[in-house]
């Protein structure tokens, strides 16, 4: 008898012995006939869905058995004809089990086999490839994607050589006639400036393309250097003329002069450059003191801009800002129109601060309430969350106060200079009530899109069916003591302080956000705003559904601990 049969038997006495030990303990208890059979039935089921369960796992096995039989033999087929081998034949009476071992096996030799000669192949079409890219010839015809033979290897490899034979052929050529140029180039004191001097002079010698065309280049350089070796000697003549020129209208000293003299001499361009730096200089000696001043009154000239509003429009107002002529005129007028700024700022300090405040304040505010609607902020776990909330509660409550102060504050410049306060060529509160106003049509904005989404789930909701969604906690249904089901009850019909969340007897939530503060404006009262704290109370729809569920949840505690001890 074998071994699996005689466990079979013990399996089936294991379960006589504990369904008569389940019988036994029912006697004791005293419990109906009727309920030993619902027991019973109970314990059938478990019984013939665990066996169902195991027969279906090794039929699936099965299944995967000879689905990978048919797999292996499909690939080993295409690898025997890639590699142009007899195909397999299998052994008469073998069990499915060693069938697909064999067959794996095989596979895998042949597959090791495939993988050997591509990577051959792999190596010599990369060593053909930089051949070619130094010699600029076109690569060796042979298709990469088919698995090649032992005798097109071979040929591959005789190919290559003769590529790396005529590689040092040309490279010899090349070191020779790179030297003349860098010999060339020396004399010149000349630094490659384009790809392909660096190419020559920079670059590593292996690097260089040995074609034909790169060698009549490299004669065609040597020649192009000798020819600017002239042109420069004519070009540093006409700057010395130049500067002795200037030398005199302006009566440089001679230790200036002595102190120059080694550029006086030569063609290099270091000599060039320093000529023509040196006339620059002595040009434009007359008009720098005046260009300095006038450069520097101007930088502050637009910082008093920016502090005072300006428009573009006012900044254009100012001619003399924009003429490049650097007289002495151009400079008084600088001096009158920067000591007006100063006064100007000074006289109405408090009002150009207040401003930047409330600037600076409604960045902080636009950001930080971008944050809120951020998901990924409920991850924090360093406290930043119930800082920024309270940041921007501050701000939400101080920003009309400030906004309020500098109504009154604008109001009475405007009286005292018998004109508009402008922001940017706007009125402030004009320009304060349309920020609060696009920051309105922002939050509909993003209001209508959630809407829409939820809408849109609804729809595929009723369309589709609604997935089934597992709560991450659940007690269980017969371990609720009447203690806490009237807890539960006092929960969901009772309100927590403001922006807190309420939860019902299933773990419902209901949630206040805060509503955002309209803007102060001047001609329109101040709308009351509505409070997180004034939150309607639950319907009684939800209070009798709440009671309903809860009868229930105390009528079935009997039946859940007897189902418990049925596990058990």
């Amino acid at each position: 008898m074998r071994k699996s049969e005689v466990l079979a038997a013990e399996s089936v006495a294991c379960l006589n012995k504990a369904l008569s030990h389940l019988k036994d303990i029912w006697e004791e208890i005293g419990i109906p006939e009727d309920q030993r059979l619902q027991r019973t039935d109970v314990v059938k089921k478990h019984i013939k869905g665990l066996l169902d369960m195991m027969i279906s796992e090794e039929e699936s096995l099965r299944e995967r058995l000879l689905n990978s039989i048919a797999l292996c033999r499909k690939e080993l087929d295409t690898l025997c004809m890639e590699l142009r081998l007899p195909p397999f034949e299998e052994e008469e009476g073998n069990t499915v089990l060693q069938l697909e071992k064999d067959i794996r096996t095989r596979l895998e030799v042949m597959m090791k086999q495939k993988k050997e000669r591509m990577h051959d192949l792999k190596t010599l079409k990369e060593q053909d490839q930089d051949l070619c890219d130094i010699l600029c010839t076109e690569p060796y015809c042979i298709d990469s994607d088919a698995v090649p033979s032992l005798e097109e290897l071979n040929q591959f490899r005789h190919h290559i050589a003769s590529l790396c034979a005529e590689k040092e052929r040309r490279r010899r050529e090349f070191v020779g006639i790179k030297r003349q140029i860098i010999l060339c180039m020396e004399e010149l004191d000349h630094t490659p400036d384009t790809s392909f001097e660096r190419d020559v002079v920079c670059e590593e010698e292996e690097a260089f393309c040995l074609s034909t065309e790169n060698i009549a280049m490299l004669n065609q350089l040597l020649n192009q250097l000798e020819v600017r070796k002239s042109q420069n000697e004519v070009l540093c003549g006409s700057y010395r003329d130049r500067i002795v020129e200037l030398w005199e209208r302006l009566q440089v000293p001679q230790e200036e002069r002595d102190a120059f003299s080694v550029h006086m001499a030569g063609s290099r361009p270091s000599n060039i450059q320093a000529l023509q730096e040196e006339a620059e200089r002595l040009h434009e000696l007359k008009l720098q003191n005046i260009r300095n001043v006038i450069q520097a009154i101007r930088a502050e000239v637009v910082a008093y801009w920016e502090k005072c509003f300006y428009s573009p429009e006012q900044r254009q107002a100012f001619a003399p800002y924009y003429d490049e002529d650097y007289t002495e005129d151009l400079l008084s007028l600088h001096d009158a129109e920067i000591l007006h700024l100063k006064q100007h700022y000074e006289d109405h300090r408090e009002l150009f601060e207040g401003v930047h405040r409330w600037q600076e304040s409604w960045t902080l505010y636009l950001e930080l309430d971008r944050k809120a609607t951020d998901p990924s902020r409920f991850t924090n776990r360093g406290g930043n969350l119930l800082k920024e909330e309270k940041q921007r509660a501050d701000l939400h409550k101080n920003l009309p106060k400030l906004e309020k102060k500098l109504k009154a504050q604008i109001d009475d410049w405007e009286q005292e200079q018998g004109r508009e306060f402008l922001v940017s060529g706007q009125k402030f509160l004009q320009f304060v009530e349309e920020q609060w106003e696009l920051h309105r049509l922002e939050k509909e904005r993003e209001k209508q899109e959630r809407q829409m989404k939820k809408t849109k789930q609804i729809e595929e909701e009723m369309l589709y069916g609604t997935a089934p969604r597992t709560p991450s906690k659940r007690r269980f249904l017969g371990a609720n003591t009447p203690g806490k089901v009237r807890r539960l009850n006092a929960t969901s019909v009772s309100s927590a302080n403001p922006n807190s969340t309420v939860r019902s007897a299933f773990g419902g939530t209901l949630c206040h956000s805060p509503v955002s503060r309209p803007p102060l404006s001047g001609s329109k009262p101040v709308q009351p705003v509505r409070t997180p704290g004034r939150s309607k109370p639950p319907r009684m729809g939800v209070l009798e559904r709440n009671k309903e569920n809860v009868s229930q949840l105390n009528g079935t505690s009997m039946s859940a601990r007897t189902f418990k001890s049925i596990q058990i």
